[in-house]
């Protein structure tokens, strides 16, 4: 039996993805790209926006298709589009043969069977459990670097997300099963391990009474194998003195936080049921950036929120153009139902969101180019991702990139490489968002 998987969406759905392969593979079910040859296709789906909801749409559909006219046997969708609209996606989509929720997954294989004897299956496992399996995941990224996934759910409730009715309360992964996970993808060669969660800041307070993420960072640090940690989504106003300073003592830990904080004005930020002020925010980021001078900071805003004057949006530009973030991304803000802020009167038109958003990220992009071109000089470490085709070059990885985000660095050499490899590169030069390098020592494994 031939399956197909597609998986949509954020790492989090990544790391939920990696983990029914597993499941799948264990039963010894074979991996196709090919939708034509596939016998069972599995589509992970997000819809934390509108944009997302319609690519989970209309890939489903598209996979439909081959239910008419290809051999495909069953047609099965999981995640976040299957939590929030389960009963719709079988009722209209009747090549649909089975609905997983965001706490089911680890009923795939139950899925695929009941699917193949020709019966509809809709599991809803209750929102607030957590999944445990034991099987091996199967490492979709390339090998030499995974997502350890941290935690579930949020109970930030901000008010433009969905999050909290699609995934649950916030709930930590015991640290025990997590050590446990991250030895296990050392020895498969995973040398960079990047924590992720809804809110990867409060790991630990609904198991342990309190927030254990310096712990459990001192832990993986622990592990042979690991030479880059990085962690994202760490919300602003959780940032403690302890993660600072173990930041800064460890090693192993990247010097790279991303921190999202959407807004600066603070009528905004309280409409949005954030909890911090930009005085706040100003302060924070002064601070990593006092104790640990060298780190990158990444950001996300969200632009267009409903009510926001011409003067607000003026604002967060000034405060953009001061804070000189290391990276940011700007989204839209997109209205979804079941949200509070759906209801709010003086919603933006959509031409107003993107006029603003383009205008943000020129100024970022102005910002970005110029700390590129600081970069020029400096000797830095290189996580080697792959051959640049036809060329003595490859590309990689900075501390200051985490993947599929940020930026790249091209590397110039005759030397042979391989995916994975650490090499100390000096920067010859800056081409927009991404640098270029030449080897000033012998690279390492």
């Amino acid at each position: 039996m031939k399956l197909l998987f597609v998986s949509l969406g954020c790492d989090k759905n990544l790391v939920d993805t990696e983990v029914m392969l597993g499941l799948l593979a264990s039963r010894g079910y074979e991996m196709t790209d090919d939708e034509n040859q596939a016998d069972v296709i599995v589509i992970n789906t997000c819809c934390f926006i509108h944009d997302a909801k319609q690519e989970s749409v209309d890939t489903i559909l598209e996979m439909a298709e081959y239910k008419k006219c290809g051999q495909l046997k069953a047609l099965i969708v999981t995640g976040c589009l299957a939590e929030r609209y389960r009963k719709e996606i079988l009722d209209e989509i009747p090549e649909v043969d089975a609905v997983l929720g965001t706490a089911a997954y680890d009923k795939i294989l139950d899925a695929v069977d009941e699917a193949l004897s020709g019966r509809k299956l809709l599991e809803m496992e209750e929102l607030n459990r957590i999944p445990c399996v034991e099987t091996k995941r199967q490492v979709t990224t390339g090998g030499h670097y995974a997502y350890l996934k941290i935690a579930e759910g949020c109970d930030k409730h901000c008010t433009y997300c969905i999050i909290p009715k699609i995934r649950g309360r916030f709930r930590s992964v015991p640290m025990e099963r997590l050590i446990s996970e991250a030895k296990m993808l050392a020895e498969q060669g995973v040398k960079e391990l990047i924590l992720v969660a809804q809110e990867t800041t409060l790991y630990g307070k609904d198991l342990y009474g309190g927030k254990c993420l310096p712990g459990l960072l001192k832990e993986l640090c622990k592990i042979s194998g690991l030479q880059w940690i990085r962690i994202l989504y760490c919300y602003p106003e959780e940032i403690t003195d302890e993660l600072i300073a173990v930041m800064k003592d460890e090693p192993k830990i990247c010097h790279y936080l991303d921190l999202p904080i959407q807004h600066a004005n603070d009528d905004i930020l309280k409409r949005m049921g954030r909890r911090t002020t930009k005085q706040e925010l100003k302060d924070i980021v002064a601070k990593l950036r006092k104790k640990i001078p060298d780190i990158c900071l990444r950001t996300t805003l969200i632009t267009g929120f409903p009510g926001e004057t011409q003067a607000q949006h003026e604002e967060l530009m000034e405060f953009v153009d001061e804070m000189e973030f290391d990276r940011l991304g700007v989204f839209t803000y997109s209205q979804e139902e079941d949200t509070p802020a759906a209801e709010l009167p003086d919603q933006i038109e959509e031409e107003v969101k993107k006029e603003r958003q383009a205008e943000l990220m020129e100024l970022q992009q102005e910002i970005a180019f110029d700390a590129a071109e600081q970069m020029i000089g400096r000797e830095v470490l290189v996580m080697i991702e792959g051959k640049v085709a036809d060329e003595p070059a490859y590309v990689g990885r900075t501390y200051r990139d985490a993947p599929n985000v940020d930026g790249l660095i091209f590397v110039e050499t005759g030397e042979l490489l391989e995916t994975g490899d650490f090499a100390r590169v000096t920067v010859t030069g800056a081409q927009e968002y991404d640098l270029i390098g030449g080897l000033s020592d012998e690279f390492t494994k």
